[in-house]
């Protein structure tokens, strides 16, 4: 009976849990089913306004139309090239005149005076003039010394060996004559290369200097040893014509003709040293 009893009150309490679960799965089930249509529709209204604000204008939004950047403005082009190129012409003269202004310095600014910078025409014709004079006296200066040298050499040999009054039989007389010529040339060279110096026109103001000084000092040493030579010269040659020998002051012919070519020489090297010899050299 016990057994029996206990299988009733399983049976009546699996029963009772039975209708209670079920009980509990309506409700739930009651509760949950009106708010399905509530989400539905809130999510559809969500829908619609984001539609709808897509779809709205910037007219119909203000506040966005106020959020948003502003458009670019549209650039009218003939106007800006035209205002482009105003730009630019109003700065070409300036940036012209910049340099203009900063190199535009006259001789006045840098201490000259006005007749100072005026050309002068009788001052560059006077230069002129004085270029050309001691061209010339530079050129026929070095052709002189070739026969001032054959006059030094051939001195020796025209000297007489003849006894007091017997005729002179050495040296012959070609050989004289040729020495006297010699001489002659030389001496005719030689004053006509120191006219060309003598007489060139002189710039006011200027002075020589350095080589040119030892050159015009050279002149008080060759000048009057040209012109005692050939008086020594003529002495010698006379006393020996008439068979005598050399004396007095006939006999310092010699001398001073070396002393005259050794300062007329180094006159020269004094002005040209160092020597280029041009007519060796060719053009490139």
């Amino acid at each position: 009976m016990k057994t029996s009893h206990t299988k009733l009150l399983s049976v009546a309490c699996f029963s009772l849990l039975f209708a209670a679960g079920r009980a509990s799965a309506q409700v739930t089930s009651l509760q949950m089913a009106p708010m399905q249509p509530e989400s539905a529709a809130a999510s559809s209204r969500l829908a619609d306004n984001s539609a709808h604000r897509s779809a709205r204008s910037p007219e119909d939004s203000p506040q966005l139309a106020e959020a948003d950047l502003p458009a670019a403005p549209t650039p009218n082009l003939p106007d800006a090239q035209a205002a482009s190129a105003q730009a630019a012409s109003a700065q070409t003269p300036a940036t012209a005149q910049k340099p203009a202004s900063s190199s535009s310095l006259s001789l006045g600014d840098l201490g000259f005076a006005p007749t100072q910078t005026q050309s002068n025409t009788q001052l560059q014709a006077l230069l002129n003039k004085r270029t050309h004079m001691l061209k010339v006296h530079q050129t026929l200066g070095l052709i002189t010394t070739a026969p001032m040298l054959a006059t030094l050499i051939t001195g020796p040999m025209a000297k007489a060996k003849g006894k007091n009054g017997q005729p002179i039989t050495e040296p012959t007389s070609a050989n004289l004559d040729f020495h006297i010529a010699l001489g002659g040339l030389t001496t005719g060279m030689y004053w006509t290369t120191a006219y060309y110096a003598m007489f060139a026109p002189r710039i006011p103001g200027v002075k020589p200097k350095g080589a040119i000084r030892v050159h015009k000092a050279l002149v008080w040493v060759h000048g009057p040893g040209m012109i005692a030579t050939p008086i020594l010269g003529i002495l010698a040659y006379k006393q020996e014509n008439a068979g005598e020998k050399v004396h007095g002051i006939a006999s310092a012919h010699g001398p001073v003709a070396f002393v005259t070519v050794g300062a007329y020489c180094a006159s020269i090297v004094a002005v040209s040293w160092p020597i280029h010899w041009k007519f060796w050299e060719k053009n490139g």
